[in-house]
């Protein structure tokens, strides 16, 4: 592949990346709009299953079923919907209801390193350092816009940092399971095995929701789990399929200061001065991590 593929497909990536975040800031706003009467954790499983049916419509409309019968691909969905769809969202959804939500935004943020780690060290994937130092930059930016919502160390932060140790797992087998199938196979089996396993934690956690609350929130939880749970995470995947999973989490970190951004005109909260300021670290880290600006050459690869 020449030099000028590479730039392209990585120029994709990024794009990918950037539309997901985009949306994704989306969630937090639409969960204090439409969520008031559902548990999170009961939100969380009936929009998976309303992804799950977008997946398997567009799985069908793409004539891609065959894909789904390669023992590949089940033996990777198993440790997908392991780390992602069981171990991820149990440490993360447990972790909720013992911390705040803004320790919960600020120790996420620990899944950048538990990446870099994970990728860069562990598994000797390359990454420069004006990449280094552009994810750096924009850890700083996302902890400024989300310092003030922080309280004391809680319980439920030591399960948020246990999920930032499942993620990198999960993302590497959709990186090799988007090698021998679509991303909307991956994750129509993703969502529809995950889909009992969130019921199950709902219900063990007390956090079912009673059907007239389900009707009321009817049409938003259609809308989330086809667009939020279900074009954003095709987008991840795509993204991640070109360029790495640290630089995808890197650039993922604006997501914060998208959602505060939103919430302005939205529901009207807002952002202190200090907030406005993450504008620079993050808007600078974002142009090293794409190659805009540099700082440091090419040759000086770690």
């Amino acid at each position: 592949m020449s030099l000028h593929k590479i730039s392209l497909e990585e120029r994709k990536g990024e794009l990918f990346i950037f539309s997901e975040a985009v949306l994704w800031s989306f969630f937090p706003i639409v969960t204090v709009l439409t969520y008031s009467a559902l548990p999170s954790l009961a939100s969380l499983a009936w929009s998976t299953l309303f992804a799950a049916m977008s997946f398997g419509a567009l799985v069908l409309y793409r004539k891609t079923w065959r894909e789904l019968l390669n023992p590949i691909l089940w033996r990777y969905i198993f440790f997908i919907v392991l780390f992602l769809g069981v171990l991820f969202y149990y440490f993360f959804f447990t972790g909720l209801s013992k911390t705040t939500a803004g320790n919960a935004g600020i120790i996420a943020l620990f899944e950048i390193f538990t990446s870099f780690l994970f990728f860069h060290v562990l598994r000797d994937e390359t990454i420069s350092r004006d990449h280094k130092l552009g994810a750096l930059l924009m850890v700083v930016g996302a902890i400024i816009v989300l310092a003030p919502n922080f309280s004391s160390i809680k319980t439920g932060d030591f399960f948020i940092l246990a999920a930032t140790f499942c993620a990198p797992w999960g993302n590497l087998f959709q990186q090799r399971a988007r090698k021998i199938a679509s991303s909307e196979s991956i994750l129509f089996l993703r969502s529809i095995l995950s889909v009992p396993i969130l019921f199950v934690l709902a219900a063990a956690l007390g956090a079912s929701a009673p059907l007239d609350s389900v009707k009321s929130s009817l049409p938003f939880l259609i809308i989330n789990g086809a667009v939020l749970l279900g074009f954003s995470k095709i987008l991840w995947i795509e993204g991640i399929h070109r360029i790495s999973v640290t630089k995808a989490n890197a650039l993922n970190s604006i997501t914060p200061l998208l959602t505060l951004l939103l919430a302005w005109p939205i529901l009207h909260e807002i952002p202190s001065a200090w907030q406005l300021f993450s504008l620079i670290p993050l808007l600078v880290g974002t142009l090293l991590l794409t190659n805009q600006i540099k700082i440091v050459s090419k040759s000086l690869l770690l």
